[in-house]
């Protein structure tokens, strides 16, 4: 159970802002959108940002799932986790790599085997700016030296913003 209790799924109030989440969930509400409701300005700017990181990013989406399912597993936050893997999965990923992640998210970003260097790279931008939020200048380096200036900028904050979404998860305790 989360520790606060969920909007109802057949919220309608207030209705620019269910409809807007509505519109992007394809007529859902999950259960995030439900606590997020208990503010609309928050759940309107949520919408408005996760949206945008979803939809118009240009890094490459299997990158960006990377990093979610990443920072899913570094804080515990099963809920995202759940979300993500599918899509990552369906971006090319595959179950070896998730199975890595989980076991040990630093000894995947050093299995060269398992991850190439643009995956190695991100994990270790990711596993940094989760735990540090300081990231090395090796590290930066590394991922800058495979990207261009736009998705090296799209991946930082896609792990910013899923850090977000990965704390409002497990503080709120939504699981499911």
């Amino acid at each position: 159970m989360p520790r606060i209790p969920y909007q109802p799924e057949d919220l309608a109030e207030p209705a620019e802002v269910v409809d807007a989440i509505r519109r992007r969930r394809g007529g859902t509400l999950l259960e995030l959108d439900r606590m997020l409701l208990h503010s609309a300005p928050l759940a309107a700017g949520w919408n408005e940002m996760l949206g945008r990181v979803r939809n118009e990013f240009v890094v490459a989406q299997r990158l960006r799932e990377l990093a979610m399912c990443t920072v899913a597993v570094l804080n515990g936050a099963d809920y995202e986790l759940a979300a993500h893997a599918p899509i990552y999965l369906a971006e090319g990923g595959t179950q070896e790599q998730l199975d890595a992640i989980a076991a040990n998210p630093d000894a995947a970003a050093a299995d060269t085997k398992l991850f190439g260097p643009i995956e190695g790279a991100t994990l270790a931008l990711t596993i940094e700016m989760t735990r540090n939020v300081k990231v090395e200048d090796a590290t930066f380096a590394r991922i800058e030296a495979l990207l261009e200036r736009r998705e090296l900028v799209e991946l930082i904050a896609t792990i910013a913003a899923y850090n977000m979404v990965s704390r409002f998860l497990v503080a709120t305790g939504i699981t499911h």
